[in-house]
């Protein structure tokens, strides 16, 4: 079904003529308006112009022809040839489907947001360093939510534009690659999305050199000052003793390591048998006492719910808060998480008794000596 020009295309059109430069990609043409609007720009060199429907793509080739422009059928990104475009523009269909079929002009699916979602995800593989999107789409589509796809590939971008149209109000985004995303990218990663978010930063996950790798980066909203830069510092003396995930490449703002597979040990020690909790406490406990020895707090080891993760092997990370000091309190931090679970332990067979077990943390903690830490290790059935 054809997609006539409203409201919503004439608004788009407005900002296509001003914006789009070099070669084009025109989403979703419809009737080809937004694609005569930008092959009639002096900037503009060449227009691919696409459509889910054969019906638009008949239509524009028989009424809307244009030596700079060519039309082809393509769902999205389907049949676009693999290259990268100056402006891509997308007047895609926004509104939530209200049948059980779709229709495919004008409803993005269940929420509205569906298409759109797909198209973000894809297109900064087919934009240009220094390309531009024009994106529109209505308030009925859920504004926050487009926001957060856009923040989940590492785009920028602004309204520049909107109006009132009867019950919704339509806006217009120009829509920018980050320079980390930049930088990323000229560095050779590829497929960048996001993984999760914590108080301070955001990850994402990418690949490098086929190798999967953690991107972490401030997060914007963010007042802490130096997270970064410190956690890149702790990771550089760390790794050389195999603590922490491998620091592959940074800088002041950003990091990017090896990633950690496997799961939380929140997540992990109800399911575990008690010769692999054994293993995995060994682990980190020998870790914590490494760190002791160098004189660097990790923080937060009492209570490290997502700063242990088991795979393979074992993996602590988040460093941001590390700290060089003479009183190291990882093992003693550690004691206190394996404390806190003596209910569970001790159904899987593994006894902890707590006087005793503070009783030796304090002595270990006044000579930080391997017998004194043997000794903990020993309380709790690991030696």
């Amino acid at each position: 079904m054809v997609y006539y020009p409203r409201e919503d295309s004439y608004l788009l059109e407005k900002h296509v003529k001003r914006l789009a430069f070099g070669s084009v990609l025109d989403m979703g043409t419809g009737t080809g308006i937004q694609a005569l609007a930008a092959a009639n720009s002096k900037r503009v060199k060449k227009v691919l112009a696409v459509d889910i429907d054969k019906g638009s793509i008949e239509y524009c080739k028989k009424n809307s022809r244009h030596k700079k422009v060519t039309y082809r059928l393509s769902d999205l990104f389907s049949k676009v040839p693999k290259q990268r475009f100056d402006t891509i523009i997308f007047n895609p269909p926004y509104l939530p489907q209200e049948q059980s079929r779709r229709n495919i002009s004008i409803e993005g699916g269940k929420k509205g947001y569906e298409v759109i979602q797909k198209f973000i995800d894809n297109a900064g593989a087919y934009l240009k360093e220094k390309g531009n999107v024009l994106l529109l789409f209505s308030s009925l589509t859920n504004r926050k939510m487009v926001e957060e796809f856009l923040n989940n590939k590492m785009f920028d971008f602004k309204m520049i534009d909107s109006i009132h149209y009867f019950f919704e109000e339509l806006y217009v985004y120009n829509i920018i690659k980050s320079p980390l995303l930049r930088t990323l990218e000229k560095k050779g990663v590829k497929d960048i999305d996001y993984l999760a978010k914590g108080k301070r930063g955001v990850v994402y996950t990418g690949k490098y050199k086929n190798k999967k790798i953690a991107i972490k980066t401030k997060r914007r909203e963010s007042e802490a000052v130096g997270r970064i830069k410190n956690e890149i510092k702790f990771l550089k003396i760390l790794n050389k003793h195999k603590i922490g995930p491998k620091l592959l490449m940074h800088n002041k703002n950003w990091l990017a390591y090896v990633f950690v597979p496997g799961e939380f040990i929140r997540d992990w020690i109800p399911k575990a048998k008690k010769k692999d909790l054994k293993r995995v406490f060994k682990a980190v406990f020998n870790k914590c006492f490494k760190m002791d020895q160098l004189g660097i707090n990790k923080e937060e080891m009492h209570h490290p719910v997502k700063h242990v993760i088991i795979g393979k092997s074992v993996k602590l990370i988040d460093f941001e808060r590390a700290r060089k000091t003479k009183d190291p309190k990882n093992v003693s931090q550690f004691c206190q998480f394996v404390m806190s679970l003596k209910p569970v332990l001790e159904k899987k067979g593994l006894k902890v008794n707590k006087n005793k077990l503070i009783e030796l943390s304090k002595k270990y903690k006044k000579s930080f000596s391997r017998p004194d830490f043997t000794a903990v290790l020993k309380e709790i059935g690991l030696k």
